[in-house]
C-alpha cells in the first residue's frame, strides 16, 4: 500500500533528506507497484486520498529571535520607504476629478 511505503520516508527509499516531492513518489509508484503516473496524476492521486502539499518552516539554527524583532522595528520602515496619504481623486481615466 502506498500509505505505508510513504510512512517510512524518502531517507528509507534511498533519497537523502526527508522530504517528498511529487516527482519522488511518482518514482516510488514505479518502482514498488510498475504503474506509472505522472507528477500531475501522482498529485490528483494523493489528493483524492486526502494527501494535501505542505511546504516545511525552516529556520535558520542561528536565528535571533530578538534581533529578527528589532531589524523589523528599526529598519524594515525604513527600506519600505514612506507611505503615500490618502488624497481624494477620482478612479476614472477619461474624468480626472474635479477641484
Amino acid at each position: 500500500m502506498l500509505e505505508r511505503e510513504l510512512a517510512k520516508g524518502p531517507v528509507a527509499h534511498g533519497w537523502p533528506d526527508q522530504t517528498w516531492t511529487l516527482s519522488r513518489i511518482k518514482t516510488l509508484i514505479g518502482r514498488r507497484f510498475h504503474k506509472s503516473y505522472t507528477v500531475q496524476g501522482v498529485a490528483a492521486l494523493l489528493e483524492r486520498h486526502g494527501w494535501t502539499c505542505q511546504v516545511p518552516a525552516r529556520r535558520a539554527i542561528e536565528r535571533d529571535e530578538t534581533l529578527v524583532a528589532g531589524w523589523v522595528k528599526e529598519t524594515w520602515p525604513q527600506a519600505e520607504g514612506p507611505r503615500r496619504r490618502p488624497m481624494p481623486g477620482s478612479s476614472s481615466r477619461t474624468k480626472p476629478d474635479s477641484r
